[in-house]
């Protein structure tokens, strides 16, 4: 970064002073009356071990403020006392409020060796805050001719980092065109680029400083982050910014968190275990305690930069004030829905994105106005921590897994909330997936793949279907079950969005991808499809469980219906590997689902083929003949299995049941062509032995053969009584069809 002469003198950096200032010996006596400036004070006190250490600090604050002249950390004693005390207490309990503006000022005005500059900033550790008067004045060091250009890079690698914990941030927008005059030097040009992404607002874009980054971008190149202030410029000005960028969101940045992150992290484990409950305070808010690291903190919703006095003033009066259109309104003041619907146009958003998680106001917002800033504001900062805090994609996360699960969990529920899954957390996914052992988190991720927005199949071969079906095969039954039930709530939640869209918007039904209908068809096809592949080896691999089967059999739910439910023209049949063992279960559950399912099939086909011969409107997608000749093979087996007993004869599947009558002799299986009809089918032998002991209470041989006239209408009466009402619609529908069409021809 060049340095630029300014007019003040080299020695009294610009200082900006504010009214609510708190110099350390208040601080340090406690005797600050604001809560939020008492909950810092509390903070900072129990961060030390005893008084002396207070003590200490102060006085090592103090040695730094006045330090004038050039001082080298050779044979120096007591600045090398005074350097381990201030890096000592950042690392216990982190640093005060007041001791940023001190430390700031001397590491960047060059009065002391960059080996001491580097160790102090490297310990701005952050109790609780960071004033946001503090950053400006250290800001104004980089005017002039002092520090060098790796600590001008280590200040911007901090302020990066820490941007979350800046108490307020006007003042820091104001120095916008500051920072952007400084992208000309190639060693800082990613760093401030990522400080200008943090900063930028709409009326921060103007044609001059497009045409900046694009002159900047011809002459090094298409760089990240270059790519990155552009899009985020496209977004708020499209009509300034013409030229064509990467649509896929992609990492931008480098990693700037050097040494404070892990730092951060400890200071913050140990404020939770001493003091829980006034942890969060220090944020301006009354939620309750978190036991969060850095990325937790932002789920927290942070003090607005409002005039305190307006704060109180609303508060006082305790009703809603409706703001002007040149006014904005903070987000702790909201309560209700009620005014969010009456100050919606004039909300002004939290600088910390990761508290719309967990506001519902903000997240009704997110709904009811599409402000694409904001969405992109909250899936850069969700891919972030998303990457950075990972149990199993980051070493020595392991021990954070139950705060990464609770970090995971809220996600879903914003997702479930918004209807609609976050690119960030689909990236996520898809770079996490090959490296998951499938237990950490498991609940929590198969949550998250329930929502991953639709996309190609080639995408979503490699990074998703790959990946599951590797750990499917080699885990627990019980991973296999959650697995498919999360493909189920996938499907679901792909067949309500084109729904949603189906109705909003009938004549450009398109997906943001540019997908079309035919492409939704063919990315819902393959999903059904692979579903089936690994249901199919499954059912192998366990042995065909019930518990498993029902599974697969809910998902099978879902499809059945996809025409008349989800008005998709798309109907696939379950693999035979699924649907004869179905058939043949032990299970009276799976059977009765089974009907059920094959009911469904045949009311979706039938209404395709009479949409399709009324012909009122020219079908753009028919059924195949491969459908309906599958569905009849499926039907003629069932048929003959559970009302005709002929099952081992008129079965045509190529997998399915027939079998040489000489070959079933060879079985001594007596009556054997009855073995599977609704008296004598394992899954239904209990019901008709209950029967009997109703209907033949006398009759202790369970003749299974008197169920047969008046008695065999009774049973079935008594079957839909038991609850099987899955086999009652398929006796109504298919059975009696057949029956009739049997009667015709005779």
């Amino acid at each position: 970064m060049h340095r630029r002469q300014s007019s003040k003198t080299p020695t009294q950096p610009l200082q900006i002073h504010h009214k609510s200032q708190i110099y350390l010996s208040g601080w340090r006596k406690g005797g600050i009356t604001d809560p939020e400036k008492r909950v810092q004070n509390y903070q900072s006190r129990n961060g030390q071990k005893n008084d002396s250490k207070q003590h200490s600090l102060e006085q090592a604050l103090s040695y730094f403020e006045k330090v004038q002249d050039h001082v080298s950390l050779k044979k120096n004693d007591v600045l090398q006392k005074h350097l381990t005390t201030v890096e000592s207490t950042a690392l216990q309990g982190g640093l005060p409020p007041e001791a940023f503006d001190v430390l700031l000022n001397v590491a960047l005005s060059g009065k002391l060796a960059d080996t001491v500059n580097t160790r102090l900033l490297k310990s701005l550790i952050p109790a609780s805050v960071i004033p946001e008067n503090s950053v400006v004045s250290s800001v104004s060091w980089l005017c002039v001719s002092k520090c060098s250009g790796n600590i001008q890079l280590l200040f911007l690698k901090w302020l990066i980092t820490v941007f979350d914990f800046i108490d307020h941030k006007e003042k820091l927008h104001a120095l916008y065109g500051f920072f952007f005059s400084f992208l000309q030097d190639e060693k800082t040009c990613p760093y401030v680029c990522h400080l200008l992404y943090l900063l930028t607002r709409k009326e921060n874009v103007k044609p001059f400083r497009i045409r900046r980054l694009l002159d900047l971008q011809a002459k090094v190149g298409m760089q990240p982050h270059l790519q990155a202030l552009l899009s985020l410029y496209k977004l708020f000005c499209p009509e300034l910014v013409t030229i064509t960028l990467p649509g896929k969101m992609k990492t931008y940045f480098k990693n700037s968190e050097g040494p404070w992150k892990a730092a951060i992290n400890t200071v913050r484990r140990r404020k939770q275990e001493n003091a829980p409950v006034f942890w969060p305070l220090f944020l301006g808010t009354a939620q309750p305690p978190s036991r969060k690291r850095k990325w937790t903190s932002q789920l927290i919703i942070p003090a607005s930069s409002t005039n305190k006095s307006n704060l109180e003033e609303v508060r006082e009066k305790n009703r809603v004030v409706l703001y002007s259109e040149n006014e904005s309104l903070p987000v702790e003041q909201m309560q209700t829905f009620s005014q969010l619907l009456q100050n919606i146009h004039c909300l002004e958003f939290p600088s910390q994105m990761g508290s719309v998680l967990r506001n519902p106001l903000l997240l009704h917002y997110m709904n009811c106005i599409r402000d694409e800033s904001v969405y992109l504001r909250l899936y850069y900062w969700m891919g972030q921590t998303l990457q950075e805090e990972c149990t199993w994609c980051v070493a020595d996360n392991n021990q954070y897994e139950e705060e990464f699960k609770d970090f995971l969990e809220t996600v879903y529920k914003a997702e479930c909330f918004l209807q609609e899954g976050f690119p960030s957390c689909e990236e996520f996914l898809y770079k996490s997936l090959p490296l998951w052992d499938g237990f950490c988190c498991r609940s929590q991720i198969l949550r998250l793949v329930s929502w991953i927005p639709l996309g190609s199949f080639s995408e979503m071969k490699s990074h998703l279907y790959d990946p599951l079906a590797h750990l499917f095969f080699t885990s627990s039954l019980y991973f296999k079950c959650s697995v498919l039930e999360s493909l189920k709530e996938l499907l679901q939640n792909w067949l309500n969005w084109h729904v949603i869209h189906l109705d909003s918007e009938p004549d450009s039904h398109v997906h943001s991808l540019n997908t079309t209908l035919s492409g939704l068809v063919n990315v819902v096809a393959e999903l059904i499809h692979f579903v089936g592949r690994i249901s199919n080896v499954a059912l192998c691999l366990e042995n065909n469980s019930t518990f498993l089967l029902y599974f697969i059999l809910n998902f099978y739910e879902t499809v059945c219906d996809i025409y008349l439910r989800y008005n998709l023209p798309l109907l696939i049949m379950p693999p035979a590997g699924v649907f004869y063992p179905a058939l043949l279960s032990m299970d009276s559950v799976n059977l009765n689902q089974l009907c059920y399912i094959m009911y469904r099939y045949r009311t979706n086909l039938v209404a395709a083929k009479e949409n399709e011969l009324s012909k009122k409107k020219i079908q753009q997608f028919k059924f195949s003949n491969q459908t309906y000749q599958e569905y009849n093979q499926y039907i003629i087996a069932m048929v003959g299995c559970l009302w005709t007993s002929s099952a081992f004869q008129k079965d045509i599947h190529p997998q399915g049941l027939c079998i040489g009558e000489e070959l079933l002799k060879k079985t001594t299986v007596q009556d054997f062509k009855t073995s599977f009809n609704i008296v004598y089918h394992p899954a239904m032998m209990v019901y008709a032995v209950h029967f009997l002991q109703q209907v033949c209470p006398d009759d202790t041989t369970f003749n299974f053969s008197l169920i047969k006239g008046k008695r065999w209408n009774w049973y079935l009466e008594y079957l839909y009584a038991q609850g099987l009402k899955g086999l009652k619609v398929f006796i109504e529908s298919s059975i009696n069809r057949v029956s009739q069409a049997s009667h015709s021809k005779a």
